[in-house]
């Protein structure tokens, strides 16, 4: 049996996780730099939609165009969906797996009146939309705001 030491399980660990994200990556014909990986690594570990501003802290010493650019990339490559919740910065989070970001992809978004962060509810889909006659939908947000979970604590 072999017994790796804390050090080697994390390096597996790590190694997977480069592996996981370049796969993503690719899927989605994203070619894979440092920058884009790191990136789709912290949008991964997110639980809430995140901003260019919010993404800066997390990366400070990295060129804000930079960062601009690789949301911009994942956007049009379906890998990520913007969202404008009213907060006065778009935010951003990963799209589900199978998203095409066609009309009948989109979800809810809910924001926390409390804590200003937004929410994908995957599992709630847009209602559809019978516009009038001459009309077309090029796209939909709809966003619900509240109380999240956690304030309500």
């Amino acid at each position: 049996m072999l017994h790796l030491s804390f050090e080697q399980t994390e390096i597996v660990k790590v190694s997977i996780m480069k592996k996981d994200i370049d796969n993503k990556l690719k899927s989605k014909n994203i070619k894979p730099t440092a920058m884009r990986e790191l990136v789709l690594q912290v949008l991964t570990e997110q639980k809430t939609a995140i901003s260019l501003p919010e993404l800066e802290q997390k990366f400070e010493k990295a060129d804000k165009a930079t960062l601009y650019r690789t949301l911009k990339t994942f956007q049009e490559n379906k890998l990520i969906h913007a969202i404008e919740d009213g907060s006065g910065s778009v935010k951003y989070a990963l799209c589900q797996e199978a998203c095409d970001c066609q009309p009948e992809d989109l979800h809810v978004h809910f924001l926390c009146s409390n804590c200003n962060q937004t929410f994908c509810l995957n599992d709630i889909p847009v209602p559809k939309i019978n516009l009038p006659n001459n009309f077309s939908l090029e796209s939909v947000n709809m966003v619900v705001k509240g109380v999240c979970s956690n304030c309500k604590q």
